[in-house]
């Protein structure tokens, strides 16, 4: 019975030390741009059946030879080509099926173990909110609440906040529509009024120009929508980066 009992402790401990490993925190970063990559699942990807845009944006940086480094909680374990011989930083923070109130709910407790981003680029917000039917209203006041919270966090971070790209067209109702329009012009006025005299906020068009051939399923990229997206990304980092 000694000997049972005795099993079972060693077993025990030995999963609770496993998952005490599995859990431990990232050692934060001390990059000059530390870019947080922040949103659901166009962010975390999906390969090989979808892409996130990270890959794609990784490699104009690099290529670029711009210091950066990604942070975030989560790690993509997908595999990545190697590019001018260096390995693909995997780190994000994007949950795929979550909504603005799921990110306002967990942002801080993220921030506290990635340490202050300088960058973050905050994908699709309230895209999962119109998909699910949720409230316009509460979507705009939780993007509103997860940039204060970024900003009492550091008040030095630039934050971009996607006018986000469209859902494939068969799949666009009239409500999903309006939702889309709506909150792709509220990103506008909340960059005006969330920007402070150290934390600039800045609206980016994933919109315009975006069309059914750059999905992979009804809301995903493929490789060419990644690129889409890393583009325009890369256009309006390369003058910020230093």
């Amino acid at each position: 019975m000694t000997k049972k009992v005795n099993l079972f402790v060693s077993i025990f401990l030995l999963i609770f030390a496993s998952c005490s490993k599995e859990s431990a925190p990232k050692p934060q970063s001390n990059s000059i741009n530390k870019i947080l990559n922040l949103g659901a699942s166009r962010v975390e990807g999906g390969r090989p059946e979808y892409e996130s845009y990270r890959y794609e944006l990784w490699k104009k940086l690099v290529d670029n030879k711009l210091t950066f480094d990604f942070i975030g909680t989560q790690t993509d374990e997908a595999t990545y080509p190697m590019f001018n011989n260096m390995i693909f930083d995997p780190d994000h923070e994007g949950v795929g099926g979550w909504t603005s109130a799921d990110i306002l709910e967990e942002v801080e407790n993220w921030l506290n173990l990635t340490g202050p981003p300088d960058f973050v680029l905050f994908s699709s917000p309230g895209g999962n909110d119109a998909l699910e039917g949720l409230s316009y209203t509460k979507a705009v006041s939780n993007i509103n609440g997860i940039i204060d919270i970024i900003q009492d966090f550091n008040p030095y971070t630039t934050i971009i906040v996607e006018q986000m790209a469209p859902a494939r067209s068969d799949i666009m109702t009239l409500e999903l529509t309006e939702f889309l329009k709506e909150i792709n012009e509220e990103v506008l006025d909340i960059a005006e009024k969330q920007t402070t005299i150290t934390s600039e906020v800045i609206a980016i068009d994933m919109y315009s120009g975006f069309n059914d051939s750059l999905l992979a399923d009804d809301v995903h990229y493929n490789e060419d929508g990644a690129k889409f997206i890393a583009k325009r990304y890369f256009d309006l980092l390369v003058n910020l980066l230093e």
